[in-house]
């Protein structure tokens, strides 16, 4: 019972904090909830502490990053156990813990603000911020493991909901909308956030936020439907759904419409400083602190393009994880991600004549969507790779790829910030993924996007990314297909972004792309066949097959082969942790487990 106790015992709250948005650094006193949760600024801290309980940097009661990062995709060279379908049901979770632990403080919030003999209104922006964390917390849950209780009360040892059984995902996630729904009601506009108060819970950020929660929920139950629900009696949580519950397509046109207020009216932009930054705005994004943190002197205030966001600072509240280091090779890309990155006509590579191949390093890198410099470099320099430099090291701790990934790396990282001492902020939804909710929301309502609503989305990504506009005349004329293309799209620009994984699964193609061979660099044809300064093919274990690449046939390094990989359906959700059906004989283990 001890883990139980954790959970549901009284809180103990709150304490000062050098700024309101970086608060719980470190708490200063501890008061009971008896003396506490009588004066606005009360809630006001209570809710400043839920801030840091979103995904970030920092690890926080057993959460890490790295596990949000898409490791092991269809996309990352390095093998991954997840992606390889290798998953058992462990004793512990800290995603379930963590999550009911930081839904309690929701509750107690929410509980305290019925009891306030004050004016509501005076504590109604926290209110609404505590059933936006509700919503996030019950949210990642459903997504881990599909349906799990839902609590909306502050339980004690003797609440019937201690022992309660799973909900079904479509009783969780109708918890979730009307969470949100409360929370878009009672949340200032973005514009009315003072400078000082800014990383604070928007309507915009939670109208985003639900935008995105509406396509995923969507989508899933489109194309993966009720195949890992489980009849709720032997296994998994069910299919209930509550009564009023919304159609698929009832659900697509809400986040359309969501998405497209956000657009219109929160007041974001792209942070586009191609012209200052040598065209790497999609590397200097990702790694902006102060002035000193890219070549141009820009900082933080300059980015108006992130909604929701986990903060830091480099005085207050550093990112305490080496991820400088970590994103070098365990987000190096695949051949299928280095070749899926358009040319600059918006050509595929197979299919452009501005592509130069792949005989020299630096080849491949030339004439292409600038995310392509931005995201990855030579793994031994950390630049665009010169000529003869870029050296294939073999897999050890590494993939195994000649490529590095930069994206998320300090600028000048061990001069400029040293390893741990990371602050630039963690992106949770920017306005570049509203603007993919957008145009594939309109995809599965009308089977395709006009001229118009691809310029007033999608193409503003890809005037960024250095690309052309995408029009219905371009895709005809050159044999493309509108969905591959947004599709690719949300692929390239949402890298590293907790995106892949998700995606695949609610698209129902996990078993299909993450069961394929994971392929490295072009070795046929290239400079690694002469040169045995650059490559050693007994270096790899699995050796090199032969894939279709940007010129045709080739052969290519085999990192980690279809023979490793088993990927089900099961694994598209994780199995509840043992010690939890043990304490609890009402909750039923996940389909497969």
């Amino acid at each position: 019972m001890k883990k139980i106790l954790s959970i549901i015992l009284p809180s103990l709250l709150l304490f000062s904090a050098c700024e309101s948005r970086y608060l719980d650094l470190e708490p200063l006193d501890t008061i009971t909830e008896a003396a506490y949760f009588t004066q606005p600024e009360h809630f006001e801290a209570s809710s400043n502490d839920f801030y840091n309980k979103m995904i970030g940097w920092r690890s926080v009661d057993g959460s890490s990053v790295y596990d949000f990062m898409d490791f092991g995709t269809d996309l990352t060279a390095l093998a991954q156990d997840y992606g390889r379908g290798v998953l058992v049901a462990p004793a512990n979770d800290s995603y379930w813990t963590r999550s009911y632990k930081y839904i309690r403080a929701n509750n107690i919030l929410l509980q305290k603000a019925d009891e306030y003999p004050g004016d509501a209104s005076e504590i109604a922006q926290y209110v609404a911020a505590a059933k936006f964390f509700r919503a996030y917390h019950h949210y990642l849950l459903m997504q881990r493991f599909g349906g799990v209780p839902v609590v909306t009360t502050v339980m004690d040892l003797n609440s019937e909901e201690l022992l309660g059984a799973r909900k079904s995902r479509y009783e969780v996630f109708a918890q979730i909308m009307a969470d949100l729904d409360d929370a878009i009601a009672g949340l200032p506009v973005e514009q009315n956030i003072a400078a000082a108060d800014k990383g604070h819970i928007s309507k915009w950020a939670a109208e985003a936020f639900k935008a995105k929660a509406l396509l995923f929920e969507a989508t899933w139950e489109k194309n993966v439907g009720t195949t890992t629900d489980g009849d709720g009696i032997a296994n998994g949580a069910g299919s209930t759904k509550p009564d009023g519950y919304p159609t698929v397509s009832e659900m697509f046109t809400l986040a359309k419409n969501l998405a497209k207020d956000v657009m219109d009216n929160g007041g974001y932009e792209l942070w586009n400083y191609n012209s200052q930054l040598n065209n790497l705005s999609n590397l200097y994004l990702f790694d902006l602190e102060d002035e000193g943190s890219n070549p141009a002197g820009l900082d933080k205030s300059t980015n108006k393009e992130y909604i929701l966001y986990t903060m830091f600072d480099y005085s207050l509240y550093q990112g305490n994880v080496n991820v400088s280091h970590t994103v070098n090779s365990r987000l190096a890309p695949t051949r299928k991600f280095m070749d899926m990155i358009l040319c600059k006509d918006g050509l595929p590579v197979d299919q452009s004549p501005l592509f130069q191949g792949y005989t020299k390093a630096s080849d491949e890198f030339k004439n292409r969507d600038y995310r392509l410099t931005a995201y990855f470099a030579d793994n031994n320099t950390w630049d665009t790779p010169a000529d003869g430099s870029m050296k294939l090291m073999g897999p050890g701790s590494d993939s195994g790829a000649g490529y590095a990934c930069r994206k998320f790396r300090s600028y000048n990282y061990g001069t400029y910030r040293a390893a741990n001492t990371e602050s630039f902020d963690y992106p949770i939804i920017r306005l570049a993924e509203v603007y993919l909710i957008y145009a594939e929301t309109l995809l599965e309502l009308n089977g395709g996007l006009s001229d118009a609503e691809l310029n007033e989305s999608i193409n503003k990504i890809r005037t960024r990314a250095g690309l052309p506009a995408l029009t219905n005349a371009f895709v005809a004329n050159n044999g493309l297909d509108m969905r591959e293309e947004v599709l690719r799209e949300r692929a390239v620009e949402l890298y590293a972004e907790n995106s892949r994984f998700l995606d695949l699964k609610r698209w129902g193609i996990a078993e299909e792309e993450l069961n394929k061979d994971i392929c490295g660099n072009v070795i046929e044809g290239t400079d690694y066949e002469t040169n045995s300064t650059l490559y050693s093919p007994s270096a790899y274990p699995y050796g090199e097959i032969t894939v279709s690449t940007g010129v045709g046939d080739r052969r290519v390094l085999l990192l980690d082969p279809s023979s490793n990989r088993n990927f089900q359906r099961k694994h598209y959700l994780y199995p509840l942790p043992l010690e939890e059906i043990n304490l609890n004989s009402n909750l039923i283990q996940n389909p497969g487990y």
